[in-house]
């Protein structure tokens, strides 16, 4: 037998890895012995059996994240080992919770939806029958009603919640001072101590401190933030104090004037549902959407920066923000993931920490595979790599898709390996186009055929990835939709699609965030390339028969629809052309089979729109289509928001729903033409204003992804 090594008590999660020898993802387990290869021999513990130990197994260490014993109690009382994982995922509420103290005000899940109470107790869950058994922990927890009273109705026993119910957390010393329940409860509750076992670790030093000198913090803390902070705008974190003292987070998401008022208002999304709270709505109008009772509105003196990512300075000195426990590698030893459900979307995608973690300006690459890869099917069927021939960077590829669509978040360590792997050390640090990287991703490593093949009359044809529009401003109006820029430079360049792109990306005429032709494009949800594709049967465009003549300078004429290709039967178009301002038109033949009949009824060739890249003062962000519904849009910015300074700290990447755009895009084209998008809600506005690349799929091969 292999000689092992004893070692002292040491909890850990199994994170990765098949079941071996009793182990499986999620389990949790004591290190009884290492083995000089370093595998873990050690026990097995089930929250089915109350905390005792079912048996001994052996992991490799690597695919173990290690815990303290507070840290394994309180995972055991989770019965999910997916939402153990998850919970895991997100390190800095699960640090909050470890070391939550009495009468810190949380925000669990209940049966009635998300409901703020105050931590009384943390309760040990089994009997501890021999030396080897492990105490569950779970927290009693006391509601706060919806006009912030103690809902004490039931004196006992208090409702028992494990970890993974628990969605935010405020310490009690974040409670103003002077907080005053109502009918004086608060002041009269007994301070009973919190259930703690011997093994508990201690609360912080920086928890003490900050009890210790809240009166002082306090005042330092308004009085920096009122003198330091940046001024908030839309997309900031922040938080606001209710009359009654409760404190509430969220992101600001429209700033302006409400109807009948006089100074700024804020609307914020809340980071959980609040009674008598909207969906955006203020009154009869909409000024942003989000879940419904999860808008609230406010005079814009009342928000302050969320304290949770403020850094204070003191005696010159900058405090850096604690260090979050490293996220738990991925297990991707099972099979590829499916894009995400239309039925898990929301809830798997949307809110802070969720999407591609940004780093070192990787916005372009996050944005670019979040587009390309969260919930289109397009490129899983065009891009299949036999196992054999797969590159380290395809599997490196491969597992960031897989843990997207997964668990809703890739790390930016993650990210940062695929760069690393793309061949240039640029692509680690420097700022890129999303179409340079598109050409390496499909080129390198997904060693893919080009998207496209295009041809013109005079020139073999030439295979590309993207297709980047070339035009006169001229022939366009002020407000273009990718319909008309796509169809105007296809007949100005002289260039046809062979064939019907499975996937096809425009590129907008514009060169960073340098220059733009147009302040405002349309993105076209529905692309129809049926005339622009080679040698293929069209209709005219007056009558509808069999077209044999095109036109490049009728395509800005005013009175036939202005910005759309024109083409005619002869009769057509000699009576089109016989009209003044038209006799020094030089329409061209078109390639007609023999074969075809004139009255052949012409199938139109539609692409639908699943993505748009941005761009705004150098940064890349994403709107994505993630099912058939018109509504059903993201948004998506792997730089949302950041939690320390440049040195020591983070991103946090952001995905919101973006129901709105769908509402705007879903108007017919001439509505869409006499818009006004300065009134156009902040998300549907910076889509108009920033579009760099449309993303389109073809409608004939895109299958259907499953709802559940």
């Amino acid at each position: 037998m292999e000689p092992i090594t004893a070692v002292n008590e040491k909890f850990f999660i199994v994170i990765r890895g098949k079941s071996r020898k009793g182990f499986c993802r999620g389990c949790i387990g004591r290190v009884e012995a290492e083995t000089q290869r370093g595998e873990l021999m050690g026990l097995l513990y089930s929250s089915s059996s109350a905390g005792s130990p079912k048996s001994g197994g052996i992991v490799r260490r690597e695919d173990t994240y290690p815990l303290s014993r507070h840290q394994a109690q309180l995972l055991l009382f989770v019965t999910s080992t997916s939402k153990r994982l998850e919970l895991l995922c997100n390190p800095q509420l699960f640090s909050a919770i470890c070391e939550l103290t009495q009468d810190d005000l949380v925000v669990v899940k209940h049966k009635k939806g998300h409901l703020p109470g105050l931590v009384k107790n943390l309760m040990q869950i089994g009997r501890k029958e021999n030396k080897d058994d492990l105490h569950m922990l779970g927290f009693e927890v006391e509601f706060v009603d919806s006009d912030h009273n103690l809902s004490s109705k039931k004196p006992a026993p208090l409702p028992l919640f494990s970890a993974a119910e628990i969605v935010q957390v405020v310490p009690s010393y974040s409670v103003p001072l002077g907080l005053c329940w109502k009918d004086g409860k608060y002041g009269s509750l007994n301070r009973k101590a919190v259930t703690r076992i011997n093994s508990m670790p201690n609360i912080g030093s920086r928890l003490r401190q900050a009890a210790e000198n809240h009166t002082e913090q306090s005042v330092i803390q308004n009085q920096r933030l009122s003198t330091s902070h940046a001024p908030l705008e839309v997309g900031s974190m922040v938080e606001v104090v209710s009359n009654s003292g409760i404190t509430v987070y969220g992101v600001i998401r429209w700033l302006g004037i409400l109807g009948g008022k006089a100074a700024e208002w804020a609307g914020i999304e809340l980071d959980y549902e609040v009674n008598g709270c909207s969906d955006g709505t203020y009154g009869s109008q909409r000024y942003f959407t989000c879940k419904g009772s999860r808008a609230l509105f406010v005079p814009i003196t009342k928000c302050s920066p969320d304290s949770r990512f403020v850094c204070l300075s003191t005696e010159g000195q900058t405090l850096k923000p604690t260090e979050t426990p490293p996220v738990p590698p991925f297990d991707d030893s099972e099979e590829d993931a499916p894009p995400v459900p239309e039925s898990e979307a929301l809830s798997l995608l949307v809110g802070r920490m969720k999407g591609i973690q940004g780093h070192i300006n990787s916005c372009y690459l996050d944005a670019t595979l979040f587009s390309l890869f969260s919930s289109s099917v397009t490129l899983d069927r065009i891009c299949q790599i036999p196992a054999d021939t797969e590159q380290p960077i395809s599997c490196t590829l491969r597992t960031i898709v897989n843990r997207l669509r997964r668990q809703g978040f890739v790390p930016a360590e993650s990210v940062m390996n695929f760069r690393k792997q793309l061949g240039c050390d640029t692509f680690r640090t420097e700022e890129k186009d999303p179409e340079e990287f598109i050409t390496v991703l499909f080129q390198k490593v997904l060693c893919m055929e080009p998207l496209l093949r295009l041809r013109s009359k005079r020139e073999s044809s030439q295979g590309a990835f993207t297709f980047q529009i070339f035009l006169e401003k001229e022939q366009m109006g002020p407000m273009p939709t990718v319909q008309q820029l796509l169809e105007a430079s296809c007949l100005s360049g002289d260039l046809k699609f062979e064939t019907i792109p499975s996937c096809l990306i425009v590129q907008m005429p514009r060169f960073g965030n340098k220059y733009k032709m147009f302040p405002h494009i349309i993105p076209s949800t529905e692309l129809d390339v049926t005339d622009l594709l080679y040698n293929s049967p069209r209709e005219c465009f007056i009558c509808g028969r069999l077209a044999e003549f095109e036109c490049l300078q009728c395509l800005p004429d005013h009175k036939m629809q202005p910005g759309r290709i024109k083409q005619y039967c002869t009769t057509c178009n000699t009576q089109v052309h016989t009209h003044p301002l038209r006799q020094d038109h030089s329409p061209s033949a078109l390639p007609v089979a023999a074969d075809v009949a004139v009255e052949t009824p012409v199938p139109r060739h539609t692409m639908q729109l699943f993505a748009v890249l941005c761009i705004q003062t150098s940064h890349y962000v994403s709107f994505v289509k993630y099912s058939s519904d018109p509504h059903a849009w993201l948004f998506f910015d792997s730089m949302a928001d950041r939690c320390g300074d440049d040195q020591s700290g983070y991103n946090i990447p952001e995905i919101r729903a973006c129901p709105e755009l769908g509402d705007f895009l879903c108007q017919s084209e001439e509505d869409l033409a006499r818009s006004n998008p300065s009134k156009a809600p902040e998300l549907v506005h910076r889509l108009l204003c920033d579009s760099y690349m449309c993303l389109y799929h073809s409608a004939a091969t895109e299958v259907s992804k499953p709802n559940n």
